[in-house]
């Protein structure tokens, strides 16, 4: 017998070794750890353990699911920065349309009160050309201040040569103005008076210039019936007639008129000279 056998062993008996194995994979985009053990023999305690561990690797799959991820975030984003830019042009363009109509109604407003100032102005026209239609009838209601009859005509009461320089002066209404005309189809202004003077057997000169100053200058307020009635400056009138009476005169007038009978009222005169 050995001198050992009955000698208990103070070694403590060794836990069964295990063999573990870590593994790790990638499923639906997460980590999973797996540990996986084994028991083995007492005896195989002073074996040296061996362990396996499997690191995680990205796979194709993965790679793909984070591309479109990535994908999809570009897109969302370029979706919201459009949206921006749309939204941004629009609110550009009805700032602009609200100016516009702005303008537009303004504008509208502008003309439709240079429309009433037009139809204003084209009322008041026409009044006075009825107020001087008015004016040219008779001052007495005797009849048309343009009519040549006698019968129409008020009575001045002129007598003798005047009589018969009043009668010759409205026998001439209604013929043609002429320009250096001097009768007996047609007149210019100092013709007529030249011709109507002419008739009493007063001879004045033939331009209108030289009539305005050929008798004693009388006051507009003083007239008589005969009286040469001139426009413009004495001695430069470029325009001649003859005081009729009952505010009237007769001349030739313009290419348009012809020789009329008008109330002074019409056009006055600047002056007037008396040869009577």
């Amino acid at each position: 017998m050995s001198p050992n056998a009955l000698i208990p062993s103070h070694r403590k008996p060794r836990r069964s070794a295990s063999s573990r194995a870590l593994r790790a994979g990638v499923t639906g985009g997460f980590l999973t750890l797996a540990v996986t053990g084994a028991a083995v023999p007492a005896n195989a305690a002073d074996k040296p353990v061996a362990e396996t561990q499997e690191l995680p690797t990205i796979t194709t799959a993965l790679t793909v699911d984070l591309a479109e991820s990535a994908d999809a975030t570009q897109q969302v984003a370029e979706v919201y920065e459009r949206q921006a830019a749309q939204d941004k042009a629009a609110s550009t363009a009805a700032k602009a349309a609200k100016k516009d109509k702005a303008e537009a109604e303004q504008k509208a407003a502008e003309a439709k009160k240079k429309a009433a100032e037009a139809k204003k102005k084209a009322a008041e026209a026409l009044e006075t050309r009825a107020s001087r239609s008015a004016d040219r009838t008779d001052l007495t209601g005797g009849g048309s201040a343009d009519s040549g009859s006698d019968a129409s005509t008020p009575s001045t009461g002129a007598t003798g040569s005047t009589a018969t320089l009043l009668s010759f002066l409205r026998a001439q209404v209604g013929k043609a103005y002429v320009m250096g005309a001097t009768g007996p189809s047609a007149y210019d202004c100092s013709g007529l008076t030249q011709a109507a003077f002419r008739q009493i057997g007063i001879e004045l000169p033939r331009v209108s210039q030289s009539q305005s100053t050929a008798g004693t200058q009388v006051g507009l307020s003083n007239l008589q019936v005969g009286d040469i009635l001139y426009w413009g400056g004495a001695g430069s009138a470029y325009h001649v007639g003859v005081y009729v009476g009952n505010g009237n005169f007769i001349g030739a007038q313009n290419s348009s008129t012809g020789v009329v009978e008008r109330p002074l009222s019409y056009d006055m005169p600047t002056g007037a000279v008396r040869v009577l």
